[in-house]
């Protein structure tokens, strides 16, 4: 390593990254800018109020505009949260417009707004954006509007990384890195888990239904992120087994993880990379989910089992020999492909390459 960075990350404006995390995004950006730190750079974070203040938080300004009464009840106004995300990066991208270069030596893009993108030629620093997420409209408009783009790319998997590949051509794969040494390998046991937020497009429901099927217990952990949902299709099937255990803080979910017997995965979309997979093989717990986005880019058939998308009775028939897969193997597959380790690092590299 050349030297101590000077780096600006940007978060999602959308929640605080901190414990009991919201999501994956927010996870992934604290173990990042924790493991960045840990290399001796000097990470600034621009992320929403409330964050863990031990991160060396800049907090955005996520807070609704003073906006006239006229430009209130003009008939283009968007709904409340759009506007305060909005605003928040507008002012964050001016700031590092004016003062970045005295600042900062990198910026590290890692929401998911399309400003940090469309305004990136106004700073003047070598720029990196992360693709979490498959291609957004917006996002493909700000890079429209720019005939040289100032921004290298990096995305979360390569099966991300093909769907932008129309406007995106050749962004470097830096895959989503979990903390092993928090992770760590955990006994098993005689249940199943499911953690993630408790959305539709996760599937918690058809993780309850195969358990179900399967004859075993389940544990699903996260926050309520559409309580409409739950209470219409996860609710009703908790009993008998299957037990909603709450939104954990990293520490309690990594004993439960690590002590069952496998981890379910049920996205209901093409998921842009799965962190719940890498933690749990971190945890050595196999995984048994369906076959959707990055999933098959993480598992091999020495640590987990694939039942095609949605399809409830091939994922309970892949139970059994799931949870006979050795412990052993999906540590090491943890240790091998997805450590946090690697992820900085290979960070760290682009940074530097960029800053050159």
């Amino acid at each position: 390593m050349s030297g101590a960075l000077r780096i600006a990350l940007i978060a999602s404006a959308r929640f605080p990254v901190r414990e009991p995390f919201a999501g994956g995004l927010e996870a992934q950006t604290w173990t990042l800018a924790k493991a960045l730190t840990a290399r001796g750079h000097r990470v600034e974070l621009f992320a929403a109020p409330g964050s863990d203040p031990d991160l060396g938080v800049r907090e955005l300004r996520v807070g609704r505009p003073v906006l006239s009464e006229a430009a209130r009840a003009d008939v283009s106004m968007p709904d409340a949260v759009w506007m305060a995300e909005h605003h928040a990066y507008l002012e964050l991208m001016l700031h590092l417009a004016w003062e970045g270069e005295r600042r900062f030596d990198v910026v590290h893009n890692n929401s998911l707004h399309y400003l940090p993108l469309a305004m990136a030629p106004a700073v003047h620093l070598p720029q990196v954006t992360t693709l979490h997420t498959p291609p957004t409209p917006w996002m493909e408009s700000a890079l429209q509007t720019q005939v040289h783009c100032p921004v290298r790319f990096t995305a979360v998997s390569a099966h991300t990384a093909r769907a932008w590949h129309a406007s995106v051509p050749s962004p470097r794969v830096v895959r989503n890195g979990v903390d092993t040494g928090h992770w760590a390998e955990g006994p098993g046991g005689p249940y199943l888990v499911w953690s993630g937020r408790l959305v539709p497009e996760k599937g918690p429901h058809l993780a309850a239904r195969a358990a179900r099927e399967a004859g075993l217990p389940l544990r699903l952990a996260g926050p309520l992120g559409d309580r409409q949902y739950f209470g219409r299709y996860v609710r009703p099937l908790l009993g008998d087994g299957i037990e909603y255990v709450g939104h954990l803080r990293r520490r309690a979910l990594a004993r439960l993880v690590g002590g069952a017997a496998a981890a379910l995965v049920t996205p209901c979309w093409d998921e842009p990379y799965g962190l719940v997979v890498a933690e749990a093989l971190s945890c050595g717990t196999p995984v048994c989910g369906f076959d959707r986005g990055a999933l098959g880019e993480i598992l091999t058939p020495e640590c987990g089992r694939l039942a095609p998308a949605d399809d409830v009775a091939a994922l309970a028939a892949l139970l059994p020999e799931t949870v006979r897969l050795d412990r052993r193997e999906a540590r090491r597959r943890a240790e091998r492909f997805c450590s946090l380790e690697a992820t900085a690092g290979q960070y760290t590299d682009l940074y530097e390459e960029l800053t050159r």
